[in-house]
């Protein structure tokens, strides 16, 4: 009897160190698998931590960004403006989300009666009381200046973006590119065949808007060509599109306009210019889109080649101010300081241009 109670307790006691170790071993093993599991998630948490914190300060950084509707002194009324065709792209798409933003502000652009809309004509109409303020793609001359003087005021140039100045031609021609000083020399007259500058054997035919009207110069006031004439085989044209038009059919036609423009013109194609031959800069980002991808592939302009200076032929943007201490002054002055906000440029950059802040 003793033996067998013996033997019971005994079995009771192994069974009971079973039991105990089969606990031990699930709780270790539920820990090991807790710890890899933990170790895994990890770097999903601390992604997720660094998501949130990004996002926080993206919320941050737009909540300080300057708007629209942070901008102060609005005037409150209908404007008239004008000028640059450069500029058609800001007037679809930055001015429509000013005048969304800003409804109490009202802008109506306005063509000129006699001769064809540009930086030109729009100064000029400034200057005679017929604009508000006006839009350039290019800066004031000495003449402008002295004008508005002549008749009590000034005028301020206030730069909001950039551009660049493009040479297009018919697609079929095959030249390397041209020098500024070639640019030149060929609407001065002085070049006037194709086979001067490495190309065929072709009369050059340069296409251009009239000096009074023009939208971009290809003689910047500090020139020693300033005020130059143009050759006698200068073809002037309206508008960029009837020269784009032109330029299709005319195998050794060539035209200047601004590179936002023109540069996604399927019929034309623009050549890269340079300050000396052996460096020539493509105005478009690399690779060139031939005309036969073009309707689905545009090319761009190399904003790059814009912001650092190397592309030789840059066209600033410019908002002229009338200083008059009137109504003028006050609505040209909103209106480029709702260009400079972050939310202008970035809306300039949009619409293709290259912004200045």
């Amino acid at each position: 009897m003793d033996n067998t109670n013996q033997k019971k307790a005994l079995i009771s006691g192994e069974i009971a160190l079973f039991l105990r170790g089969l606990i031990i071993g699930k709780v270790l093993t539920l820990m090991v698998i807790g710890g890899l599991l933990w170790w895994l998630l990890r770097p999903n948490l601390a992604s997720r931590t660094s998501v949130n914190s990004s996002n926080q300060n993206f919320n941050t950084l737009s909540s300080s960004a300057s708007t629209f509707q942070t901008v102060a002194d609005v005037p409150t009324d209908s404007f008239n403006y004008g000028g640059s065709t450069a500029w058609a792209s800001i007037r679809q798409l930055v001015d429509s989300q000013i005048q969304s933003d800003r409804p109490e502000l009202q802008l109506r652009y306005v063509n000129p009666v006699n001769g064809s809309p540009g930086s030109s004509s729009g100064i000029r109409m400034l200057l005679d009381g017929k604009l508000d303020f006006a839009q350039s793609s290019r800066a004031l001359t000495d003449e402008e200046q002295a004008i508005a003087r002549e008749r009590g005021f000034t005028l301020e140039q206030r730069q909001v973006g950039m551009d660049g100045i493009a040479v297009v031609v018919n697609p079929s021609l095959n030249v390397p590119g041209l020098t500024v000083d070639q640019l030149q020399q060929i609407y001065l007259g002085k070049i006037t065949n194709w086979n001067q500058v490495g190309g065929p054997n072709l009369p050059i035919t340069p296409l251009s808007q009239r000096p009074e009207d023009a939208d971009t110069l290809i003689f910047p006031s500090n020139s020693d060509l300033k005020g130059q004439t143009f050759g006698s085989n200068v073809q002037y044209v309206y508008s960029t599109t009837e020269a784009v038009r032109q330029l299709s059919k005319a195998p050794g036609g060539v035209y200047y306009a601004s590179a936002r423009s023109v540069l996604p013109q399927c019929s034309v194609k623009a050549l890269p210019l340079g300050s000396t031959s052996d460096q020539l800069i493509s105005p478009y980002s690399e690779p060139m889109v031939s005309p036969e991808q073009c309707l689905r592939q545009r090319n761009q302009l190399n904003t790059q080649v814009i912001k650092n200076g190397s592309y030789p032929m840059i066209a600033n943007l410019f908002v002229i101010i009338k200083q008059n201490k009137g109504r003028e002054q006050q609505i040209g002055d909103a209106y480029a300081k709702l260009l400079l906000t972050d939310q202008g440029q970035r809306a300039i950059e949009q619409a293709g241009f290259v912004g200045v802040r």
